[in-house]
């Protein structure tokens, strides 16, 4: 087994790109991203320094409903959680290493292309998993895809950042700490404050005494998957926090706060969705769909930012806030058949990139639905190469669904 990490450490968003929030493990009821998921949660809980902020007794499974989104946590330690496990599994892997093409006869992918600091070299498998976010790999093997809603209009996206001295206290008495800077932030607009109008502000999270994690500014119209449109989203965004600065420093708590970095990865939510053999929708959302198929099952809400920055578009984007579908212990089924790519019988998908429309997308895309569809393409691959040639459809999905309940995966509705 062989993974080309194009950065220099695992995680994407979560770590390169210092985004201290997992989101949604689960609810009061059930942990759904468990297996691999509970292996992240449990070894950076009990990392020293790793989730600061994790409540004393870990709780079986955060309420997303309450706006538990899991530990806030130390993007260095997530590093590190996820260097012990790599190096632990024994598997073969090097950082800044890029997929530049591949190498396809008919419904087979030959060779992946790769790129690093020793030259340009091939990778030959039996199967391979598109882990990109983009869906790289699919796209250069002429895998159909979607990108966008029905107008093509993505998801912006965001350059995650690091604020220091931040007095948290005074900040929370005020009525702008942790997430509810929003109300501060309508009033700036109201008084032109802002050239553009981006009335939605994540805001910033603790993730240390003085230390704030901050989800601040849209880059709108980008696409992720053109690199001039993301230089023009990352200088856009790196300029915008300086108006940020500004507004905060006018904020209880905040006076003396500054910016001490920027992620080295843009933080792009939304780019190609690979065509599968099903597509996960927005019904089978609402329905909260059982599949005999079945690898996971998850419940957070349909978390799309406003496509550009007009009132009508935050407007759209509280009411789907407000507006979750699922008590405590509902949830949607997630079919193997969003992994399995059209037209290619040795690849599969994990990640935000998988077979998804533009909807449910937006709740699958966040870091424990992508721990969901990684295990279960990981432990597909295995099976696929032991005794099927590589052909990820050509053997039952329940030996798939009994790997997974073994390593701990969340399967109420596999009854073997």
């Amino acid at each position: 087994m062989y993974l080309a990490e194009s950065l220099t450490c695992f995680g994407g968003t979560g770590t390169a790109g210092m985004l201290p929030v997992f989101m949604g493990f689960g609810d009061s009821v059930n942990f759904y991203a468990d297996g691999f998921g509970r292996e992240i949660y449990d070894r950076l809980f009990h990392l020293p320094g790793g989730a600061e902020y994790a409540p004393a007794r870990r709780p079986a499974a955060p309420d997303v409903r309450k706006g538990d989104l899991g530990p806030r946590y130390r993007v260095e330690c997530l590093k590190r959680v996820y260097d012990e496990i790599a190096a632990d599994s024994g598997f073969d892997f090097t950082f800044q290493t890029t997929l530049l093409d591949v190498w396809r006869s008919g419904d087979i992918v030959d060779a992946a292309i790769c790129g690093s600091k020793s030259g340009l070299f091939g990778v030959s498998a039996r199967v391979f998993i598109d882990a990109t976010g983009d869906g790289d790999l699919c796209a250069r093997a002429g895998a159909p895809f979607e990108k966008g809603d029905a107008n093509g209009d993505m998801q912006p996206g965001t350059l995650c950042s690091l604020w220091c001295d931040i007095d948290w206290a005074r900040a929370e008495a005020a009525g702008v700490g942790q997430w509810r800077q929003q109300d501060a932030l309508h009033r700036a607009q109201a008084e032109g404050r802002f050239p553009i109008n981006d009335p939605h502000l994540p805001g910033m999270v603790s993730v240390g005494p003085t230390t704030g994690g901050g989800n601040i500014g849209h880059a709108f119209g980008v696409d992720g998957t053109d690199e001039r449109s993301l230089t023009d989203a990352i200088l856009h965004t790196r300029r915008i926090l300086a108006e940020y600065g500004e507004f905060y420093s006018g904020l209880p708590g905040y006076e003396q706060t500054w910016l001490a970095a920027t992620g080295s990865l843009f933080g792009v939510r939304e780019t190609r969705r690979i065509l599968g053999d099903y597509v996960l929708n927005a019904v089978d959302y609402h329905a909260k769909a059982v599949f005999d198929d079945e690898i996971g099952r998850y419940n957070y809400w349909v978390d799309i930012h406003p496509l550009r920055p007009t009132e009508e578009e935050f407007t759209r984007h509280m009411g789907r806030l407000k507006n979750k579908p699922f008590e405590q212990g509902e949830s949607y089924g997630i079919p193997y058949r969003i992994l399995t790519v059209r037209g290619l019988r040795n690849v599969l998908t994990a990640g935000r990139c998988v077979s998804a429309d533009h909807q449910v997308q937006a709740s699958i895309r966040v870091m424990p639905g992508c721990y969901i569809t990684g295990q279960a393409a990981g432990m597909a691959a295995a099976i696929a190469c032991e005794r099927h040639s590589g052909n990820v459809r050509a053997f039952p999905v329940t030996q798939l669904q009994q790997r997974l309940k073994a390593m701990g995966a969340f399967l109420p509705n596999y009854a073997g």
